[in-house]
């Protein structure tokens, strides 16, 4: 079973964010999308100052198994991405909820975050997919 911190809201595109106050987000992937995907060899990164619009394609993420789009879950200002996986790829499967974050993005309009699944809704997606 993956594992689906409470604190974190979620897309069905299986990207996470997370508030870090005053308007800005991290934005990774879950422990289940990195699981599916296998052992990552590579993330693309979006530029920064890229202006996204909500499901925006923003960033790539490639596995041994794959090759898969992440989308922007809020509309936004992409203000950091983590450099780290630019040499360690695979603090994404180790650390996908910490290390392994993508980017940050600050917000143009919170009430995006209405559209976002909690945890509860995410893991029961999860588990209808592992079905």
């Amino acid at each position: 079973m993956s594992y689906v911190p409470s604190e974190l809201q979620y897309t069905h595109s299986h990207e996470w964010i997370r508030s870090e106050g005053n308007g800005v987000y991290t934005v990774g992937i879950s422990d289940h999308a990195q699981s599916l995907l296998g052992d990552m060899v590579y993330v693309d990164l979006p530029e920064l100052d890229l202006a996204t619009d909500v499901g925006e394609e923003c960033a790539v993420a490639e596995s041994v198994k794959a090759t898969s789009d992440i989308y922007a879950p809020l509309s936004g200002v992409v203000i950091a991405v983590n450099e780290e996986l630019e040499s360690s790829p695979e603090l994404v499967n180790s650390d996908p909820y910490g290390d392994g974050w993508l980017f940050q993005l600050r917000v143009n309009d919170d009430d995006e975050l209405n559209d976002l699944l909690m945890a509860e809704d995410y893991l029961t997606i999860i588990v209808e997919d592992e079905e």
